[in-house]
């Protein structure tokens, strides 16, 4: 395993300023400076002479109409809006979408929370213009074809189409459901709702594994500490 590979999956730092330490000469491996490109055993000895970094994490209530990021002309992007600089929004939300968003300054978070191989929850409440099928419940749960990749859900089987994973669907009215997701796809839940011939109007994230939306009004923010950081980064591996 590279260098940088084995002290990002050791959760000391990601691969870029693992690079960044070993050019700086805070790496040995038995005893020699490291080298990037270096390969290293669990047998090898490995010692860092740089702190690890205290990072930090705040829970953001996006609102509507914000670009997550790389926003274009005369759109306003999230880093515009945040007062602490620094930090990044893991992920996205839909420009129409809005809440829960994570920003932070550790790196390490990316892949640990969005490859979709980790699977983790994330909950959105949905209303839409139209009342709720009966299949709604069933349909999500079972998975559902939500059409060509890039598409508007129009649901073509066989034309190059994906499958959604199961999700957990709970009905709050006939017009509004919450849905628990593992995975991300772009525009998946208004592709999932348009596969069933619904358009959602309110698409709000209210939960990521075990950071909740709580209180937080559009455009405000709170920083996670204590227990609830401790165990979303246990849940992610990150600690």
């Amino acid at each position: 395993m590279r260098i940088n590979k084995y002290l990002a999956h050791k959760k000391l730092c990601t691969r870029r300023e693992a690079d960044a330490y070993v050019s700086a000469g805070k790496v040995k491996i038995n005893g020699r400076p490291a080298v990037l490109g270096d390969k290293v055993q669990e047998s090898d000895d490995v010692r860092v002479s740089f702190r690890t970094k205290k990072y930090r994490y705040f829970a953001y209530n996006k609102p509507r109409g914000v670009i997550s990021h790389s926003a274009q002309d005369g759109e306003t992007e999230i880093k515009e809006l945040f007062p602490i600089q620094g930090v990044f929004p893991v992920g996205r939300l839909d420009k129409d979408s809005f809440g829960l968003i994570i920003l932070t300054d550790d790196g390490r978070l990316t892949e640990a929370l969005l490859n979709p191989a980790h699977e983790h929850e994330k909950e959105y409440l949905v209303t839409t213009i139209d009342a709720l099928p009966t299949r709604l419940k069933n349909a999500f749960e079972r998975g559902i074809d939500i059409g060509l990749p890039g598409g508007r859900g129009q649901g073509l089987p066989g034309q190059g189409g994906y499958t959604t994973k199961p999700a957990r669907i709970r009905l709050l009215g006939p017009k509004r459901f919450t849905i628990v997701l593992t995975e991300g796809k772009k525009h998946q839940i208004r592709r999932m709702c348009g596969s069933l011939g619904m358009s959602a109007i309110s698409l709000q994230r209210v939960r990521i594994e075990n950071i909740l939306l709580l209180d937080l009004k559009p455009g405000t923010h709170r920083r996670l500490a204590g227990a609830e950081l401790e165990e979303f980064l246990k849940r992610t591996g990150l600690s």
